[in-house]
């Protein structure tokens, strides 16, 4: 097995060779048995910022902002704190290919085919997903379709909210800055799912849409051009995700959502049987149940290490 210097030194030698995109977050797409991204980066607030601003700097949503940041103000941090940016990630389970949403943490992640002669690479995006009311549906799909300039045609069910709210709902709301979806759709073989940009950014990493997955502008941008129509879409709920680096594991807790809230989590069983089953892949190792039982109650959204090799 490689040495934990040796593995960093690799990824960082493949993240120089890497294209930059704007707006995205790139990373070396480690080898498989290696399931983290990324580093977790400190900044300190500048004069008129709001951790929603630092956040989009960064390419980090709202909840994951505030997870990180318990202790500072959202709107009011204060010039000079220092902001906890989440950039490391344990990746999702299961086939590393095509675009995986996980809704626990309200991220998305694009496995873009590699290029001959060139690294393999995986980017991740905030999103805003589904209220509890309008759930994102789980389950695997494909990308059917790419629109520029959408027009937005609502359905009887979001005509019937606006009328609740006291609105008068038009037929569509067509191009332009009104327009909820902002300027490029990628439609999913979901019937009315699309994964689409915004003309609120601001609700970027939040329970705010009517199930569809909504973007930062300057992401879905980058995405547009460079997602294939028919490329995989996988949607996933893993509240608790685990991996490897360097012969360590990690765990990485986010909040459950409140349709997938299982009573039994308040009890840490079910998280421990995850890292029994992840053990299986390193019999030498050898885990700190005090660290899971706090990642498991504190769900900050941050990898944690919980094992050492060795006895």
């Amino acid at each position: 097995m490689l040495s934990f210097r040796e593995v960093t030194r690799g990824l960082a030698l493949l993240a120089a060779m890497l294209p930059a995109l704007a707006g995205a977050a790139v990373y070396p797409l480690p080898p498989a048995d290696v399931d983290l991204i990324g580093e977790v980066k400190t900044v300190k607030v500048q004069e008129g910022e709001t951790l929603l601003d630092i956040g989009r700097r960064y390419g980090v949503g709202y909840e994951e902002m505030r997870q990180a940041n318990p202790n500072v103000d959202i709107w009011v941090p204060g010039v000079g704190t220092e902001v906890t940016l989440p950039l490391r990630r344990i990746l999702p389970s299961g086939p590393r290919e095509g675009l995986v949403l996980n809704v626990a943490e309200m991220r998305l992640y694009y496995y873009p085919p590699a290029e001959k002669g060139k690294p393999a690479t995986v980017e991740t995006y905030p999103v805003s997903i589904g209220r509890m009311d309008w759930r994102t549906p789980l389950g695997e799909t494909r990308i059917v379709s790419k629109q520029k300039n959408p027009t937005w045609y609502l359905t009887e069910n979001i005509k019937s909210e606006w009328r609740k709210d006291g609105r008068n709902p038009p037929d569509f709301i067509p191009p332009g800055p009104d327009n909820p979806l902002g300027a490029h759709v990628l439609r999913l073989g979901l019937p009315t799912y699309l994964i689409h940009g915004t003309n609120n950014p601001w609700g970027i990493g939040m329970r705010v849409t009517h199930g569809c997955v909504r973007m930062y502008p300057e992401d879905i941008s980058s995405l547009f051009d460079r997602v294939p129509v028919n490329t995989k879409v996988r949607i996933v709920n893993e509240p608790v995700k685990l991996g490897w680096f360097a012969g360590q594991l990690y765990i990485e807790a986010h909040p459950e959502l409140e349709e997938h809230r299982d009573p039994e989590l308040e009890d840490v069983k079910p998280v421990v049987e995850k890292v029994a089953a992840a053990l299986s892949r390193h019999t030498t190792a050898r885990v700190d149940y005090r660290r899971i039982r706090q990642a498991a109650s504190e769900r900050m959204g941050m990898p944690v290490a919980i094992s050492r090799q060795g006895s």
